[in-house]
C-alpha cells in the first residue's frame, strides 16, 4: 500500500529562488482548463461545418466526436507514462505542444480537402488534451490539503466551463461567418461553383486553428518559464518493492468505482447535450427552430459554469461524497420530470440538469485519486480513459431513441446518474483501515 500521497512543494531545480505560492500556481493551472474547454467545445461548430463541406450523413459527421473522445481511451495510458516520466509541469507543457501540432494540422487538412485529414488532425489535438487532463487534474488536486481537493478541482473546472461557453461564439464568428448558403442552395449551383464554394468553406477553419496553434505554443512557453511548484509525492515502493501497474491501482475499490463514475457521468452529460436541440425542437416540448434551441443549449452549459463556481465554495464546507450524491439525486428527479411531462416543465427541467452536473467530474476525479500516492499517475490515466463514455453513451441513447422515441430514451442518462448516487454514498468510501495519506 502507498504510504503517503501528501505533496511536497520543492523549488524548481536550479531556479535559485523560492517557488510561487499555491494560489498563483492554481491561477496558472486554471488557464489550462479554460483552453481545453475552449478546444473541446469547438467540435460543436466543426460538426455542422464539416458535414456541409463534405456532404456527410449524420453518422459520418459524428465521427468528429467519436475521434475526439476515442483519443482519450487510446492515449490515456501513454499519456500517463509520459507524465510519470516528465512530471506534472513538463507534462502540461508537452500536452499544450501536442495540441498545438494538432491545431496546426488543420491547415494541410483544409488544403487537401480530405475529411480523414481533419479527423487525423483532430486526433492529435485530442491526444494533447488527454496529456493535459492526465497532468493538470491531479496537479490541481494535489496543490494543497487533500480535504479541499474537490473544491480546487471544481474551481478549475469552472474555468473549463467558461471556455465551453465562449468557444461557440468565437467559432460561429470565425468559422461559420461565411456560411451563407444552405445545402439545397449549394446543390443549385453549377458544379464548378459548388467545388469552389466548398473549397472556400474548408479553408475557413485555417485561420482560427492557426491562431489556436500559436496560442497553445505561447501558453506552453509561459508555463515552462513560470516557476510553478514541483509536486513530488512519496515514492516508497509498493507491493514489496515490485513495480506496480494499472491492475494494482484498480485493486483500490474507490478508484475502480470512480473510473465507472467518470464513464457514466461524461456519457450522461455529453448525451444530454447532444440531443438537446432535437429534444427542444419537438412540438410537445418547446417547438423551437434549431437556431432558437441553441440558446437553451448555451444556457445548459452556462449553468454548469455557475454551478462550478458555487460548488467550489460548497465543497470546501461540506462532504464531497454527500454533495455528489445529492446533486446526482436532483438530476435523476429532473430527468424523471422531463420524461413524464411536456411544455415548459419538460423544457426547464432538462436545461436545469446543467447546474447540477457542475461538481460531478472534478469531485469524482478527486475522490478517485484520494490517498493513492505513487499510483496517482496511473489512476489519473484510468480516469481520463473513462471519458470514452462520451463516445459510447450518446450512441446507445441514439439507438434507444430510434426504437422507443427521444423522450423515453432519457432513461439511459437517468440510470447513469443513478450509479453516481451509489458512488457518492458507498463506492467512494475508503477502507476503514486506510491511513491518512496512505
Amino acid at each position: 500500500m502507498p504510504i503517503s500521497s501528501t505533496p511536497r512543494l520543492n523549488p524548481t531545480p536550479g531556479s535559485g529562488a523560492p517557488t510561487v505560492n499555491n494560489r498563483v500556481a492554481l491561477a496558472v493551472a486554471t488557464t489550462i482548463f479554460f483552453m481545453w474547454g475552449f478546444l473541446t467545445c469547438l467540435n460543436d461548430i466543426l460538426i455542422p461545418h464539416l458535414k456541409a463541406v463534405f456532404e456527410l450523413n449524420y453518422a459520418r459527421a459524428m465521427l468528429v466526436q467519436f475521434t475526439f473522445f476515442g483519443a482519450y481511451f487510446l492515449m490515456s495510458m501513454p499519456a500517463g507514462r509520459l507524465v510519470a516520466h516528465l512530471g506534472y509541469k513538463k507534462g502540461i507543457v508537452a500536452g499544450l505542444l501536442i495540441a498545438g501540432v494538432g491545431a496546426l494540422g488543420f491547415w494541410p487538412a483544409a488544403e487537401l480537402r480530405q475529411y480523414e485529414a481533419f479527423l487525423g488532425a483532430l486526433f492529435v489535438l485530442a491526444s494533447g488534451i488527454t496529456v493535459l487532463q492526465v497532468a493538470a487534474n491531479p496537479y490541481v488536486a494535489l496543490l494543497g490539503p487533500v480535504e479541499t481537493s474537490s473544491s480546487r478541482l471544481t474551481l478549475a473546472q469552472a474555468l473549463n466551463s467558461l471556455g465551453t461557453a465562449i468557444a461557440p461564439i468565437f467559432g460561429g464568428m470565425l468559422i461559420l461567418a461565411n456560411t451563407v448558403k444552405s445545402a439545397d442552395e449549394i446543390e443549385l449551383l453549377p458544379l464548378a461553383e459548388q467545388a469552389a464554394y466548398r473549397a472556400a468553406e474548408a479553408q475557413s477553419v485555417q485561420g482560427p486553428y492557426i491562431g489556436l496553434a500559436i496560442a497553445l505554443v505561447l501558453l506552453a512557453l509561459f508555463v515552462y518559464l513560470f516557476r510553478l511548484p514541483t509536486l513530488s509525492e512519496n515514492t516508497e515502493k509498493v507491493d514489496d518493492g515490485h513495480k506496480v501497474g494499472y491492475g494494482a491501482a484498480l485493486r483500490h475499490r474507490h478508484l475502480l468505482f470512480a473510473v465507472l463514475g467518470i464513464f457514466f457521468y461524461v456519457g450522461a452529460e455529453v448525451s444530454i447535450g447532444s440531443f438537446l436541440v432535437n429534444y427542444l425542437s419537438m412540438p410537445t416540448i418547446g417547438g423551437f427552430s434549431e437556431k432558437e434551441a441553441t440558446h437553451y443549449v448555451s444556457a445548459y452549459w452556462t449553468m454548469a459554469m455557475i454551478g462550478r463556481f458555487a460548488g467550489s465554495a460548497l465543497l470546501a464546507r461540506y462532504s464531497p461524497r454527500h454533495m455528489l450524491a445529492l446533486f446526482a439525486t436532483v438530476n435523476v428527479l429532473l430527468l424523471g420530470t422531463t420524461m413524464a411531462s411536456s411544455g415548459q416543465v419538460a423544457l426547464y427541467s432538462v436545461v436545469a440538469i446543467g447546474l447540477f452536473n457542475s461538481i460531478m467530474f472534478p469531485t469524482i476525479f478527486a475522490l478517485g485519486i484520494e490517498r493513492l500516492g505513487p499510483l496517482t499517475n496511473k489512476a489519473s490515466s484510468l480516469l481520463i480513459m473513462a471519458i470514452v463514455g462520451g463516445a459510447l453513451v450518446p450512441y446507445l441513447q441514439g439507438v434507444l431513441a430510434d426504437h422507443i422515441g427521444l423522450q423515453p430514451s432519457f432513461i439511459l442518462p437517468l440510470l447513469c446518474y443513478g450509479y453516481i448516487i451509489f458512488f457518492g454514498l458507498s463506492g467512494a468510501r475508503l477502507p476503514a483501515n486506510t491511513p491518512q495519506g496512505g
